[in-house]
């Protein structure tokens, strides 16, 4: 079973070429259902097994508290796993062929406005902390390119080029993307790496984020810093990256850019995820709308 496992993750590596986050996750999902596959059908093995085992590991998710959100995430692994087991021949038909996703209420996830991005960023100010600095660049990232947080946490020190208001960033699955610096980023990309590179000590000098302790940023670090900011400004019930690159499609879309161009940019591989932004620029086009229209008065 171990041998299988190793495989597994070697399919998700280097074929689906998932990054290292992604594949932990699902390895940690497979390696959770065969540990209540052992402990309550006394069988560590779960290359040959049944819906109704998989179903009695969710029904024991679903009474332990998870979401149907996380339910589904767990068992979209479990479905990963054994794609992969039929691709290798080493099963005919999957367990959850069948299975359908547990039902998740749609919510809408609401945009920071230009008046709150606003307010955050003259906070900070123009301060001379390389905290400071490094927190504003952040924001005006996420704000201005759209990238993810794992992109920016993994943003090296060589894919930002200041002279040609580019950066590079690698995306999901391993997909490199150029992405263009507006000329008030370059000053600050500039501004940034002079105190940075008067940091003490730096241990991770591949990454162009850094801790003041010279540290690679972390995920929850980086949560932790858009939510505090945020927070004074906006009422909004999730304040997170993911909001801000939201943030940046949905205000693209409201002044008039392209679809396609926001995909790019984005770094969708289809339309269809990209779609999801237009909700909310339709919401302001509604406006409009009903602003301007002479039966609306």
């Amino acid at each position: 079973m171990v041998t299988i496992i190793s495989a597994f993750r070697d399919y998700l590596f280097m074929e689906k070429k998932y990054s290292s986050h992604t594949v932990n996750a699902y390895l940690n999902d497979v390696l959770s259902f065969q540990t209540f596959h052992k402990n309550n059908f006394d069988d560590e093995n779960i290359v040959h097994v049944g819906y109704g085992q998989i179903r009695s590991w969710i029904v024991s998710l679903v009474n332990g508290g998870l979401t149907n959100v996380s339910v589904n995430r767990k068992v979209a692994s479990l479905k990963a796993f054994y794609k992969f087991l039929l691709k290798s021949k080493q099963i005919e038909v999957s367990p959850l062929l069948k299975h359908k996703a547990l039902k998740v209420p749609k919510t809408l996830q609401i945009p920071f406005s230009e008046k709150e991005v606003v307010q955050v960023l003259s906070a900070i100010g123009d301060s001379n902390g390389f905290e400071d600095i490094r927190n504003k660049l952040i924001i005006d990232l996420f704000y201005t390119t759209g990238m993810r947080r794992a992109e920016l946490i993994h943003l090296n020190i060589n894919d930002v080029h200041v002279e040609n208001s580019t950066i590079k960033v690698l995306g999901k699955r391993n997909k490199e993307r150029i992405l263009p610096v507006l000329p008030i980023i370059k000053s600050q990309f500039s501004l940034y790496i002079k105190e940075r590179s008067d940091l003490e000590y730096i241990k991770d000098n591949d990454f162009f984020f850094l801790t003041k302790k010279g540290l690679k940023l972390n995920e929850s670090f980086v949560y932790r810093l858009i939510n505090s900011y945020f927070s004074t400004v906006s009422e909004k019930e999730k304040k997170s990256p993911h909001i801000l690159r939201h943030t940046f499609a949905t205000h693209l879309l409201n002044n008039g850019a392209d679809l396609n161009s926001v995909k790019e940019l984005l770094g969708h591989s289809s339309l269809a995820s990209t779609q999801v932004y237009t909700h909310s620029s339709l919401s302001e086009l509604q406006k409009v709308y009903r602003d301007a229209h002479p039966r609306s008065k």
